[in-house]
């Protein structure tokens, strides 16, 4: 309920037609922005510049001024200029004593220098409070008004008023303030946009070399295999056939290892008997990426649900059931339909919508509009209970489909597993030890310790 309420102030700022005036050091592309979003907002708007000359650029309804002047009009100063430029505010000290000073700068790469940007901007003027924020907001979004994906600003600052008086701004421009506590948290800050997907490189580079893995699998089993004892050029199979048996079991992998970390972590908290110690920093950074490893999961699914259905338009599939036509034909002899293969047919296929449907559900719930508007309980039922029979219907899905390549020995080219068998070892693993921990001998101390009990209260810090 509590992490709605931060959206909904975002959307209900002060309502008064009239603001304080804010002053702007600054008329690049996002000075420009943020002033004409402000002068929207109701607030009065006046620029700082060496050059008073009113451009076209400018918002219309904002004051052009020298720095000095611009300044003595507002309590608030963004300064919206890069770091190597600070230094012409240092003649500005006193006219600058007291004002809140807003740093939204950004660097070229990740810790470029020994302390943040609005660090430096405080040593620089010890008599001002300077406010770290917007460095996360671009001007195009500014611009465009496309800022559900940017909304959030984090904030941060030693000053406790001149703090709040910045994200009473961001509330009022309609986003959403995140207080980050004090301006040590710049660094912080200041290296966000310069991450690129930081909680996505695990879970990509893993993907890439597992998918590297089986494809290189499948070409040695399917393509060269068959050239070398068989004769068959099935180097096509590349192309559709390859990827299509690559795509299922990366998707299958990535949701079993979705639901992993949580079984190693019931297992650790079993056998420490509390909640309250750490887990190793592996499981943490894994147990925090499960939502990214889902989304490639479900990537992969829906890849192979596409390369599945232009599987009929194919060239050998059509050779090959042309092929069987006539060969029924030339033999005067219409094979009869096994039911027992039917049957299995009718049942992967049946198990793999129902597994399919789940997962885009799992997908769709962790969209951040979607999961804002579930409590915790609906939210954990969705991904918990639902995950796990989305897990059982696909590995239900793949042993019908496959299983009958376990006990074939043509199944083993080279004494090597068919890529379904590989593909079904950490779903099974996974979902044998949870039925383990669901065992209500297991489960219910498993459930006291999560609910705060210690077998040996000394661990607990």
């Amino acid at each position: 309920m509590n992490k709605n309420s931060s959206n909904i102030m975002a959307l209900a700022p002060n309502t008064s037609n009239k603001r304080e005036t804010v002053c702007i050091f600054g008329t690049g592309d996002f000075g420009r922005a943020l002033g004409q979003k402000m002068i929207q907002s109701g607030y009065s708007v006046v620029y700082g510049s060496r050059s008073t000359q009113i451009s076209n650029l400018i918002p219309k309804d904002a004051e052009v001024l020298g720095h000095a002047e611009a300044a003595q009009k507002a309590a608030i100063i963004i300064i919206a200029i890069q770091r190597q430029h600070y230094n012409f505010l240092t003649p500005l000290a006193e006219v600058l004593r007291g004002k809140v000073l807003v740093d939204i700068s950004n660097n070229l790469k990740l810790n470029q220098y020994p302390e943040s940007n609005a660090e430096y901007l405080a040593q620089l003027l010890p008599g001002s409070k300077v406010v770290k924020a917007f460095n996360t907001v671009s001007a195009w979004a500014l611009q465009s008004g496309t800022l559900d994906a940017s909304r959030q600003v984090f904030v941060c600052g030693d000053d406790v008023e001149a703090k709040q008086m910045v994200m009473n701004i961001v509330r009022a421009l309609g986003l959403t303030p995140l207080d980050k506590g004090s301006l040590l948290a710049a660094q912080e800050i200041e290296n966000y946009p310069l991450q690129l997907f930081p909680m996505w490189k695990f879970p990509i580079f893993l993907s890439l070399g597992l998918t590297a893995f089986f494809f290189f699998y499948c070409l040695a089993l399917d393509v060269i295999y068959t050239y070398i004892y068989e004769n068959n050029n099935f180097s096509f199979f590349i192309a559709i056939t390859i990827p299509n048996r690559v795509f299922p079991v990366m998707a299958l992998i990535l949701l079993a290892l979705v639901y992993l970390p949580g079984i190693f972590a019931a297992i650790i908290q079993l056998y420490r008997g509390t909640k309250y110690r750490r887990f190793p920093d592996w499981l943490d950074k894994w147990m925090l990426c499960r939502k990214q490893l889902g989304l490639i999961a479900l990537a992969f699914a829906t890849l192979h649900v596409v390369f599945t259905l232009v599987t009929p338009m194919r060239a050998f599939v059509s050779w090959r059931t042309s092929k069987g036509i006539i060969s029924q034909a030339l033999n005067n002899k219409t094979e009869p339909l096994n039911h027992t293969n039917a049957w299995l047919s009718d049942s992967y296929l049946a198990l793999g919508i129902l597994g399919y449907f789940l997962f885009v559900l799992l997908g769709i719930t962790s969209l951040p509009s979607v999961s804002n508007n579930v409590n915790w309980r609906e939210f954990r039922f969705v991904q918990s209970k639902l995950g796990y029979l989305a897990l059982i219907f696909c590995t239900a899905h793949t042993l019908v489909y496959g299983g009958k390549w376990f006990l074939s020995p043509s199944a083993y080219k080279w004494y090597l597993p068919n890529i379904y068998i590989l593909s079904l070892i950490v779903p099974c693993i996974v979902l044998v030890i949870k039925f383990v921990l669901i065992i209500p001998c297991v489960d219910k101390p498993l459930t006291q310790i999560r609910q705060g009990w210690e077998r040996n209260p000394k661990y607990s810090e």
